[in-house]
Protein backbone atom coordinates (compact mmCIF):
# COMPACT_ATOMS: atom_id res chain seq x y z
CA UNK A 1 0.00 0.00 0.00
CA UNK A 2 1.20 3.40 -1.08
CA UNK A 3 0.41 6.40 0.69
CA UNK A 4 -1.60 7.37 -1.87
CA UNK A 5 -3.94 4.47 -1.22
CA UNK A 6 -5.02 5.34 2.16
CA UNK A 7 -4.96 9.10 2.01
CA UNK A 8 -7.96 10.36 4.17
CA UNK A 9 -8.06 13.16 1.28
CA UNK A 10 -9.56 10.47 -1.16
CA UNK A 11 -12.17 9.75 1.18
CA UNK A 12 -15.63 10.82 1.14
CA UNK A 13 -17.88 11.02 4.45
CA UNK A 14 -21.82 11.47 3.47
CA UNK A 15 -22.45 14.41 6.22
CA UNK A 16 -26.56 14.00 6.73
CA UNK A 17 -28.43 17.29 6.23
CA UNK A 18 -29.59 18.58 9.50
CA UNK A 19 -33.20 17.03 10.68
CA UNK A 20 -35.69 19.83 11.00
CA UNK A 21 -37.31 20.32 14.63
CA UNK A 22 -40.66 18.70 15.34
CA UNK A 23 -43.81 20.43 14.14
CA UNK A 24 -46.44 21.62 17.08
CA UNK A 25 -49.87 23.06 16.49
CA UNK A 26 -52.10 23.82 19.72
CA UNK A 27 -56.19 24.75 19.36
CA UNK A 28 -58.47 24.99 21.99
CA UNK A 29 -61.37 23.13 21.56
CA UNK A 30 -64.71 23.08 23.88
CA UNK A 31 -64.76 23.51 27.41
CA UNK A 32 -60.94 24.70 27.53
CA UNK A 33 -59.75 21.67 26.39
CA UNK A 34 -56.47 22.13 24.19
CA UNK A 35 -55.50 19.68 21.66
CA UNK A 36 -51.40 19.80 20.77
CA UNK A 37 -51.02 18.39 17.56
CA UNK A 38 -47.24 16.75 16.71
CA UNK A 39 -45.71 16.16 13.50
CA UNK A 40 -42.32 14.81 12.59
CA UNK A 41 -39.82 12.90 14.70
CA UNK A 42 -39.49 13.09 18.58
CA UNK A 43 -35.89 13.03 19.30
CA UNK A 44 -33.06 14.55 20.59
CA UNK A 45 -32.18 16.52 17.72
CA UNK A 46 -35.95 17.99 17.26
CA UNK A 47 -37.40 17.62 20.66
CA UNK A 48 -37.26 21.23 21.64
CA UNK A 49 -40.26 23.18 20.14
CA UNK A 50 -42.54 20.31 21.44
CA UNK A 51 -40.79 20.78 25.01
CA UNK A 52 -41.73 24.38 25.26
CA UNK A 53 -45.32 23.90 23.66
CA UNK A 54 -45.95 21.10 26.13
CA UNK A 55 -44.34 23.32 29.06
CA UNK A 56 -46.33 26.19 28.06
CA UNK A 57 -49.76 24.54 27.87
CA UNK A 58 -49.45 23.34 31.74
CA UNK A 59 -48.65 26.74 32.91
CA UNK A 60 -51.60 27.75 30.99
CA UNK A 61 -53.18 24.71 32.76
CA UNK A 62 -56.02 23.58 30.96
CA UNK A 63 -58.73 21.06 32.30
CA UNK A 64 -57.42 18.58 29.44
CA UNK A 65 -54.42 18.30 27.34
CA UNK A 66 -54.71 16.21 24.13
CA UNK A 67 -51.45 15.10 22.67
CA UNK A 68 -52.70 14.21 18.74
CA UNK A 69 -49.46 12.04 17.58
CA UNK A 70 -50.73 10.83 14.62
CA UNK A 71 -47.93 12.82 12.34
CA UNK A 72 -45.40 12.01 14.44
CA UNK A 73 -42.93 8.98 12.48
CA UNK A 74 -40.24 8.15 15.04
CA UNK A 75 -39.38 8.45 19.03
CA UNK A 76 -36.37 7.71 20.85
CA UNK A 77 -35.89 8.03 24.45
CA UNK A 78 -35.39 11.57 24.83
CA UNK A 79 -39.29 12.01 23.25
CA UNK A 80 -40.91 9.21 25.23
CA UNK A 81 -39.00 10.63 28.44
CA UNK A 82 -40.77 14.19 27.46
CA UNK A 83 -44.05 12.87 27.67
CA UNK A 84 -43.20 10.98 30.59
CA UNK A 85 -42.23 14.30 32.36
CA UNK A 86 -45.17 16.28 31.17
CA UNK A 87 -47.90 13.54 31.98
CA UNK A 88 -46.64 13.30 35.70
CA UNK A 89 -46.45 17.16 36.08
CA UNK A 90 -49.84 17.56 34.57
CA UNK A 91 -50.71 14.63 36.84
CA UNK A 92 -49.13 16.98 39.89
CA UNK A 93 -51.42 19.81 38.83
CA UNK A 94 -54.35 17.87 38.95
CA UNK A 95 -54.47 18.34 34.63
CA UNK A 96 -55.60 15.60 32.55
CA UNK A 97 -53.04 14.66 29.95
CA UNK A 98 -53.95 12.29 27.58
CA UNK A 99 -52.24 10.55 24.18
CA UNK A 100 -54.49 10.38 21.02
CA UNK A 101 -53.82 8.85 17.43
CA UNK A 102 -50.69 6.97 18.67
CA UNK A 103 -48.71 5.66 15.19
CA UNK A 104 -47.75 2.01 15.80
CA UNK A 105 -43.72 2.53 15.73
CA UNK A 106 -44.66 5.05 18.43
CA UNK A 107 -46.77 2.67 20.71
CA UNK A 108 -44.22 0.10 20.17
CA UNK A 109 -41.78 2.13 22.23
CA UNK A 110 -44.59 2.54 24.68
CA UNK A 111 -45.39 -0.84 25.14
CA UNK A 112 -41.70 -1.93 25.15
CA UNK A 113 -40.96 0.40 28.22
CA UNK A 114 -43.95 -0.31 29.99
CA UNK A 115 -44.94 3.59 29.80
CA UNK A 116 -48.22 2.72 27.86
CA UNK A 117 -50.25 1.86 31.44
CA UNK A 118 -49.13 4.99 32.80
CA UNK A 119 -50.83 6.95 29.51
CA UNK A 120 -54.39 7.98 28.54
CA UNK A 121 -54.22 6.31 25.27
CA UNK A 122 -57.26 6.70 22.54
CA UNK A 123 -57.37 6.49 18.90
CA UNK A 124 -58.02 9.64 18.33
CA UNK A 125 -58.77 13.25 19.05
CA UNK A 126 -61.80 12.73 19.06
CA UNK A 127 -62.39 10.32 21.59
CA UNK A 128 -59.89 11.60 23.92
CA UNK A 129 -61.72 14.92 24.35
CA UNK A 130 -65.13 12.72 24.62
CA UNK A 131 -63.94 10.53 27.47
Amino acid sequence: MTPSDNDAGDLAFAVPPPRPEAAVETRTVGGGAVVCTLAGDLDIESLAPVAAALTGLLARRPPVIVVDLAGVAFCDSSGLNLLLRIRAEAEREGLRLRLAAVPPTVMRVLELTGARTVFSVHGSVESALAS
